[in-house]
């Protein structure tokens, strides 16, 4: 069984969260899935481990064509167990947690269809088209919103693995923060543990419309200190964020207009000037790293799909927050077509000037 990551200096954590109130804080986990339905019940088995005591899980499912729903419903009664692709982190969903597992399926008009009361620990909701990113983990945020005990909303991706105690540390370090409206985890690799992905979050230059994780490939036993990760991020990662209800009355939901990417950034800087970031150590998840949409760190496996929607979000982005920048990112976003193009990748050197080209259109 591998071993938690040493952290320099991080805050100390309590074995439990404090009570809001008389009671303890409820948190809604929201996933989103699109023909992922593999990397989601593993994700769900790992998450129905967790310490924590008070969540609910709400599956979003982004209209699949892989029969999804289904098999996330035969998973929950116990029919289909969940494959571990990595044996090394198989004891974080091995044995599977016992079935059933109740399950409510709740239309996308949650406004007439979604069911109060009923205490389910997981909820299913199909969004009959694609929303992107933002508009299916909105819908989850939504039915969250319209239950009226959620103290906090835990966006994960489909394709990550929690350690049990990621969601308790997410909390306790939120508790210790309250002027922070989203936290991060400790992304590491799924396929290579001893890795880090990003720690919380990531740095960005507005100039370039480049972006870079915090932490990206260092080894966990040699983190730096939480207060000097937080110190840094200009976002949090989405593919693990705890978000505040209160950040969500005040701020509101994420951007829709983007579809994929800048959703994060864009939300940390809507509330830059009321709510700061903060990043939880201890809270500890196994990142696939882009197995939808196909993105990746090495840009040469990257999608076309990844490459047109990172182009034209960057350029919404910019042209939203800081328009002075919008010619300088134009032109890196275009040298980075260039060089697919001298790769030999023009597939996907085109898919960068197709994003950059629609953006003008909405700008």
């Amino acid at each position: 069984m591998m071993v938690s990551p040493r952290i320099v200096n991080a805050p100390a954590m309590s074995s439990l969260t404090e009570p809001i109130g008389s009671r303890m804080p409820k948190v809604y986990i929201v996933i989103v899935n699109w023909n992922g339905w593999r990397d989601t019940i593993e994700c769900l088995e790992s998450l129905f481990r967790l310490r924590f005591s008070d969540f609910r899980v709400v599956v979003c499912d982004n209209a699949s064509s892989d029969g999804s729903i289904e098999k996330i419903m035969s998973w929950a009664r116990g029919d289909l167990a969940a494959a571990a692709r990595n044996n090394d982190l198989a004891h974080l969903t091995f044995p599977p947690v016992p079935k059933p597992i109740p399950f409510i399926q709740v239309s996308s008009d949650l406004e007439t269809k979604c069911i109060h009361g009923d205490d389910a620990p997981l909820a299913l909701i199909q969004a009959g088209s694609n929303l992107g990113f933002a508009g299916a983990n909105n819908l989850g945020l939504r039915f969250a919103q319209a239950q009226n005990d959620c103290d906090f909303a835990w966006l994960l991706n489909n394709d990550t693995v929690a350690e049990p105690g990621a969601l308790e540390a997410l909390v306790t370090r939120m508790q210790q923060r309250p002027d922070a409206g989203i936290c991060g985890s400790t992304l590491l690799y799924y396929d290579n543990p001893g890795c880090v992905q990003a720690l919380g979050g990531s740095v960005y230059n507005q100039w370039t419309g480049r972006g870079g994780h915090i932490g990206l490939g260092r080894s966990r036993e040699n983190l730096p200190s939480c207060r000097e990760v937080e110190k840094r991020m200009k976002y949090v990662i989405g593919a693990s964020m705890l978000i505040r209800a209160e950040f969500l009355r005040e701020i509101g939901l994420m951007s829709e207009e983007y579809f994929l990417y800048f959703e994060e950034i864009d939300w940390a800087v809507r509330a830059r000037h009321r709510y700061s970031l903060a990043y939880a150590p201890e809270s500890v998840v196994y990142h696939k790293e882009g197995a939808s949409i196909g993105t990746a760190l090495i840009r040469a496996k990257r999608s076309r799909a990844a490459e047109y929607y990172a182009a034209r979000s960057c350029m919404l982005f910019t042209g939203k927050h800081f328009p002075f920048a919008r010619v300088s990112v134009a032109i890196a976003l275009i040298a980075r077509s260039l060089y697919r193009f001298a790769a030999g990748n023009n597939a996907n050197g085109k898919a960068v000037l197709s994003g950059i080209r629609d953006s003008m259109g909405q700008a």
